[in-house]
């Protein structure tokens, strides 16, 4: 009689437990945005915010942590519970440049998460104030030979995607010149229309319609093949300066130790919702290409991302100060 109870109560408590799973969401899910409004990071996870809440039956709500580049957002998922209500949806920063800028990073974006996609990515482009003398990428190199370290290169900050991916284009093409870190890419921006700073490697959807306006000059893209926006721009490999294949990207992730049918309900809603052809022509037309990869896929590129930009900050003796 007891071993028929005790088998009745294991029974009864899978049940309930495979019911609970089963009913997932049950409340608002919080997208944790480490960043301020109004970023490229921030417009993905609020762009597909309505998908994900008509798929599941339950709000979406983007709460944006700035502070340390991102570590405190972050920092805050790692802690939260693994129960699907709480994600994170950063940039390329906070998963694979932060590790090897911040001595006492507040996590592990390796092991303190369970990656669920790469949401978009978009190569980076290199942009020039009009009045700089240069037409071509192999101008550009040219006039920074001529000019060694004068040259005046702006971006979001240290340790930024376009700080990095100037300090990469410096390393593979033989030249120097002078970064110049804003507070931000929106000042950055600001700056080089105004013809305070001579160039940038800025986000495609960012600078992509001054470009179109004549406001800027665009040189070459940094993706491993030119972009569907700006088809007539060469790529840096194109011009003979290799090994510059780079995109930033937006990923979400959630705490470690999800349930496996929560981690697939998330994963499948955020695909879905990446997918959906207003979303995805909307993110298409500003430069962007939606990626939508398993939790394998986005866990291999991060293997590989972090090891690359560990290399380019080691060689380039880039400090986050």
């Amino acid at each position: 009689m007891n071993a028929k109870k005790i088998l009745l109560g294991l029974v009864m408590g899978m049940s309930v437990a495979l019911g609970a799973q089963a009913g997932y969401p049950e409340r608002t899910i919080t997208a944790v945005v480490p960043f301020p409004p109004g970023g490229s990071t921030d417009a993905i996870a609020r762009a597909i915010g309505p998908k994900i809440t008509a798929r599941l039956g339950q709000p979406w709500v983007v709460d944006n942590r700035p502070g340390a580049t991102g570590a405190i957002g972050a920092a805050m998922v790692k802690r939260s519970a693994p129960d699907g209500y709480t994600l994170l949806v950063a940039s390329i920063g906070v998963y694979a440049v932060n590790p090897w800028l911040q001595r006492k990073l507040p996590y592990d974006p390796a092991r303190d998460f369970d990656l669920l996609t790469v949401a978009v990515r978009a190569p980076n482009v290199l942009v020039v104030n009009p009045n700089l003398p240069v037409n071509s990428l192999p101008e550009m190199i040219a006039h920074l030979k001529k000019h060694p370290g004068k040259v005046t290169f702006a971006s979001a900050g240290n340790g930024t995607s376009d700080h990095l991916t100037a300090e990469l284009f410096w390393q593979k093409s033989g030249t120097t010149a002078l970064h110049v870190p804003y507070k931000g890419g929106a000042p950055a921006l600001t700056d080089l229309l105004g013809g305070q700073v001579d160039a940038s490697f800025m986000n495609i959807n960012t600078v992509l319609p001054y470009i179109k306006a004549g406001r800027l000059k665009v040189l070459a893209v940094t993706g491993d093949g030119r972009a569907a926006v700006l088809p007539k721009v060469p790529t840096l490999g194109e011009e003979g300066v290799h090994g510059v294949d780079i995109f930033s990207w937006q990923a979400v992730a959630a705490p470690k130790g999800l349930p496996k049918d929560v981690k697939v309900k998330l994963h499948d809603a955020v695909v879905a919702a990446l997918n959906e052809p207003d979303i995805k022509g909307k993110l298409v037309e500003q430069g962007f290409e939606v990626v939508a990869n398993s939790p394998e896929q986005f866990e291999k590129f991060l293997a590989v991302e972090l090891a690359r930009w560990k290399n380019v900050i080691e060689v380039g003796k880039i400090t986050a100060d």
